[in-house]
């Protein structure tokens, strides 16, 4: 069986320490872009929130990994979340936050190569958001 890339291996620790990574990464993202707290409903956004960051941890994984297609969600999303007025800055700024997030429930498993593996990814991604029209 193959080791998995430094991204899969973050996320695998965060699930052997974590059973749901939501809450965590939501209060992230609220206490540094408070702005965000208003782009969700108050009722339902719960499920919009755990949803937004399953498919969200779906396509990094396939943009860290194979490629096989689930990494395209990214691309796509750029545009919806522009519709609804989101800013690109924000938009990219989730990913870091999820990094943030694992740094923190890794803790001393946190290595320098899953620390260059996000750090890489979050890279590219701006790089795809860069080539997506406004």
């Amino acid at each position: 069986m193959a080791r998995p890339n430094a991204i899969e291996l973050s996320f695998e620790i965060a699930a052997e320490r974590c059973d749901d990574l939501t809450p965590l990464v939501y209060r992230r993202l609220f206490d540094a872009h408070p702005e965000a707290r208003t782009m969700f409903r108050s009722e339902g956004s719960e499920l919009v929130k755990g949803s937004m960051l399953a498919l969200t941890i779906e396509a990094i994984l396939d943009f860290a990994g194979e490629r096989t297609g689930h990494f395209r969600l990214i691309a796509c999303e750029i545009s919806s979340h522009d519709a609804y007025g989101t800013p690109r800055e924000l938009f990219i700024a989730f990913f870091g936050v999820i990094a943030g997030t694992l740094r923190e429930v890794l803790g001393s498993e946190w290595s320098a190569e899953i620390d260059s593996a996000w750090r890489n990814l979050i890279t590219e991604i701006e790089g795809v958001v860069a080539l997506e029209k406004v």
